[in-house]
């Protein structure tokens, strides 16, 4: 299969939301956060289009397309590294403001689609916490934010060179790179081979009803 990883464009997006709402229909995190009785297909995907257009100016978004019809099989978005000391920049503010009032407005339109938002903001206050502890290169981290590939398209390379696409860069730069991973089997393993190792186990605990993501780190390879 002739894979190519590029830039994510508007054409792109369509495909995109196929890709992640197929790949991450079973994922524990999204099992956790929506209830599946309440749960909108169509309002998910206009929230993903939000974040793939935000992610076009402000992240690092990739897809991976079968070259021999054009298909979307993966994506990838990557947060860049910025200082955890640094302060935001106007570029910075001006996108989380858009990306901010876009989902108001979809809020406002479809409700929460079967979000629970207690649940959402507990892992938001965990991730805050796991990456105050973790986080301590002035250099920042590359972020893997979302890493999703086809059902039909697994197991032949595309999350590899979904990540490598980045992965380059960073060792290039020498920076780190981090993610968080929803499933310890068989997704730990499979980052381990692509040099992350576990920093945490962050556990996000709504009155019992509890879901571990696992944190995970990778040092830049190649340097002296």
């Amino acid at each position: 299969m002739p894979i190519q990883v590029s830039n994510i464009t508007e054409q792109d997006i369509p495909g995109a939301i196929t890709c992640i709402q197929q790949a991450f229909k079973d994922d524990p995190y999204n099992h956790w956060v929506f209830d599946k009785t309440n749960f909108s297909y169509e309002r998910n995907a206009v929230s993903l289009g939000i974040r793939c257009r935000w992610g076009m100016q402000h992240a690092l978004f990739h897809v991976a397309k079968d070259t021999a019809d054009n298909k979307v099989i993966g994506v990838a978005c990557w947060l860049p590294p910025r200082s955890p000391t640094a302060p935001a920049t106007w570029h910075d503010w001006a996108g989380d403001w858009w990306l901010w009032s876009q989902q108001v407005r979809m809020n406002l339109w479809y409700g929460r689609g079967g979000l629970n938002a207690k649940r959402y903001w507990i892992w938001k206050a965990q991730q805050a916490a796991a990456q105050a502890v973790l986080w301590d290169d002035e250099k920042g981290y590359y972020f893997c934010n979302i890493v999703t590939v086809l059902p039909e398209a697994q197991g032949k390379g595309v999350g590899k060179l979904l990540f490598k696409h980045v992965t380059d860069q960073a060792d290039a730069e020498g920076k780190k790179c981090y993610l968080e991973s929803s499933r310890a089997v068989p997704n730990m393993a499979i980052y381990e081979k692509m040099g992350f190792e576990l920093g945490k186990e962050m556990v996000c605990d709504d009155q019992g009803k509890a879901i571990t993501l696992y944190c995970m780190m990778r040092e830049p390879r190649g340097r002296s």
